[in-house]
């Protein structure tokens, strides 16, 4: 049996904007359904987002609640060009964090992880690693791949 999920994230507002701000960031980002608010149609209360094959509903709640690190989604990037380009759109407006955390401007926190830094843990330099990435605000796949040395 296969149950459906996705994660609602809440949003004072923005959502539209957020999601087609990812759209830029992330070349496999769509948009899968837009529900307009009921008091003001041209507006919309969810937008339903893809991002690598995850689904996202942005929900524009108002100010009632507010997101936190605690939750946050993980992007698994390939090359530094590609962490540079991520970090660099979702931390403008937001804010930087350690370890490869931000949060972006709608309040999304977010950790951009290069896929090799997994490897590097588990290698037998793990420990190396890990005290050069908890130097770090936004990664350095060649100071990790250093540290692993």
């Amino acid at each position: 049996m296969t149950t459906p999920t996705s994660t609602c994230l809440w949003l004072e507002s923005g959502a539209a904007e957020a999601a087609a701000f990812y759209q830029t960031l992330f070349p496999d980002a769509r948009v899968t359904h837009t529900q307009p608010k009921f008091d003001n149609p041209d507006e919309a209360l969810v937008v339903s987002l893809e991002i690598g094959g995850q689904k996202f509903s942005l929900l524009n709640g108002g100010p009632y609640y507010k997101l936190t690190p605690a939750a946050s989604i993980e992007v698994k990037l390939d090359t530094q060009a590609d962490i540079d380009r991520v970090w660099a759109g979702l931390s403008e407006g937001g804010t930087e964090m350690q370890c490869g955390w931000l949060t972006d401007r709608w309040g999304v926190s977010w950790q951009i992880v290069p896929k090799v830094f997994f490897d590097l843990i588990a290698g037998p330099k793990a420990d190396a690693v890990m005290a050069a990435m908890m130097q770090m605000v936004k990664f350095d796949i060649a100071a990790l791949e250093a540290a692993a040395e």
